[in-house]
């Protein structure tokens, strides 16, 4: 699993499409996200496994980076390979990406 910190990710997306996973919870996710990214809480990836793509390359989400890096190293061992976490999560791409984001 690579590690991309917000200016890292926002460069690679201009030119990538990866799948964007936010793992928080709904509560959280309408508050702030990314745009076109799709939310599958932590505790339910085990069940929601069968709607992800083992092969497509996905960016894991969080509020700080933590919950995502879990949520890799778990999907991780289902033999997805293709796996990205936004180290400092949304907090940090608000301070150093997006300053018009909501911060909680």
């Amino acid at each position: 699993m690579q590690q991309y910190r917000p200016p890292q990710l926002a460069a690679y997306l201009q030119d990538h499409h990866p799948l964007l996973l936010d793992v928080r919870e709904p509560w959280e996710f309408a508050l702030c996200s990314l745009q076109n990214s799709r939310l599958i809480p932590m505790g339910k990836i085990p069940s929601q496994l069968d709607k992800l793509d083992s092969e497509q390359e996905i960016v894991l989400i969080c509020h700080h980076g933590i919950r995502s890096r879990q949520v890799g190293l778990f999907l991780q061992a289902q033999g997805f390979a293709k796996l990205i976490n936004l180290s400092g999560g949304l907090d940090a791409w608000a301070k150093e990406i997006d300053n018009q984001m909501a911060t909680y």
